[in-house]
């Protein structure tokens, strides 16, 4: 072993701690994400042996062996026969299923992520009026167009729609950015197709996909991160008016009839 690599092991394992959490394997694994996020372990660079690490941590090597393996699967990890365990060099393919995975299971509520939305793809707009080539702008350009012509076709508008948000996202050229967007959008379809349902809803998103075209195509930053954000936030207004509008047809549902 090198000594540049010998040094780095023994920085490493300084920075273990002896285990004392029930789960032992969830704390292992937790102490590693945390050696990798400060910057101790490295991209590409080995782990401590199975003998030394279980030493470090005060643990056996089943846990270990269970801590790595759910790091392993997560992509975080690389382990390889003959060769031991690594940090993978790049974890990004795995980032977009993990926080995808967060946000089924915690449930968020459309209002809240509609929020986070305007957030994102404000910034994302802003990057493509900045950076936007010109096969990008004919694309957006032809979005609006089918866009128009789609106006009395909801479920058309609404996959035109999407494809808009996500091109805009791609052309931010910002990975993490895209990763994000993608994954909200996607939680949010269900409850957005209702949106468009609202009566002028088709016409006002028109107007607004067109105005933050034309801020991208004038390449104006400013103006096109200040017309998503009217954009998205007219759309959070329209979602809840479209669930207030709801709740109310069920209340009059649920009232039993006057004798």
């Amino acid at each position: 072993m090198k000594s540049q690599e010998l040094s780095r092991t023994r920085k490493v394992q300084s920075k273990i701690r002896p285990v004392t959490k029930i789960s032992i394997s969830e704390e292992i694994a937790q102490q590693i994400m945390d050696l990798i996020s400060r910057g101790d372990l490295k991209p590409g660079q080995r782990l401590p042996s199975e003998r030394e690490l279980c030493k470090n941590f005060g643990a056996g090597r089943s846990s270990l062996r269970e801590a790595l393996r759910c790091l392993s699967i997560m992509g975080v990890l690389n382990a390889r026969v003959g060769e031991g365990t690594s940090v993978a060099l790049d974890g990004g393919k795995f980032l977009g299923k993990i926080v995808e995975w967060r946000l089924i299971t915690e449930k968020h509520d459309i209002e809240n992520l509609l929020e986070v939305r305007i957030a994102l793809e404000s910034v994302a707009a802003a990057k493509v009026a900045t950076f936007a080539s010109k096969e990008d702008i004919a694309k957006i350009e032809d979005l609006i167009e089918k866009m128009g012509a789609s106006a009395n076709d909801a479920k058309r508008f609404a996959a035109l729609d999407l494809e808009f948000h996500i091109t805009l996202a791609k052309a931010s050229e910002n990975a993490l950015l895209f990763d994000l967007i993608s994954m909200i959008r996607g939680q949010l379809v269900r409850g957005l197709s209702k949106v468009l349902l609202l009566p002028h809803a088709l016409t006002l998103s028109l107007k607004e996909h067109t105005a933050i075209a034309q801020a991208i195509k004038k390449g104006n930053p400013e103006g096109a991160q200040k017309a998503m954000q009217a954009h998205l936030g007219a759309a959070l207004k329209r979602y809840e008016e479209a669930m207030e509008k709801q709740l109310t047809a069920r209340d009059r549902t649920a009232k039993p009839e006057k004798a």
